[in-house]
């Protein structure tokens, strides 16, 4: 059974709630484990979450979930972009799928709360990762 940890950002929690439990409904579908959840402020505060639980060997794998919706300024996409390159670099030095469920930037929060399942699909990648990705040890 793979084990799975989320992050979930609190901020723009009436998006990731629901996010949240859609992942968690993914993972018992697929016969997966979620063995901790840690709660985050917001999107940026994500990436050190997730590097201290890809470190564990109790965890197989991390699901980012958060929402990051547009205001009058950047903000969103600097936030977005920068969640997404920090992930990237503990996923590849932890040599650990860490997922990116992130909606947005760039739509409202009506927007992102119709879009809910990319908590689902975090969770989902992360299994398909640790089903399709080789064998790290060498031959």
């Amino acid at each position: 059974m793979s084990r799975l940890a989320l992050v979930v950002a609190q901020f723009n929690r009436s998006v990731t709630e629901p996010m949240e439990v859609e992942a968690r409904d993914a993972a018992v579908d697929a016969g997966a484990e979620i063995v901790e959840t840690v709660a985050v402020p917001g999107v940026y505060d994500a990436p050190l979450a997730a590097d201290r639980l890809a470190r564990r060997e109790s965890i197989d794998a991390v699901a980012v979930i958060g929402a990051v919706v547009t205001g009058d300024t950047d903000h969103d996409q600097v936030i977005a972009q920068s969640c997404a390159d920090a992930l990237t670099e503990v996923s590849l030095d932890r040599d650990t799928p860490v997922t990116y469920g992130v909606s947005g930037p760039g739509m409202s929060g009506a927007e992102a709360r119709e879009r809910t399942d990319v908590g689902a699909r975090a969770v989902e990648s992360a299994l398909t990762l640790l089903e399709e990705l080789p064998d790290s040890t060498p031959d």
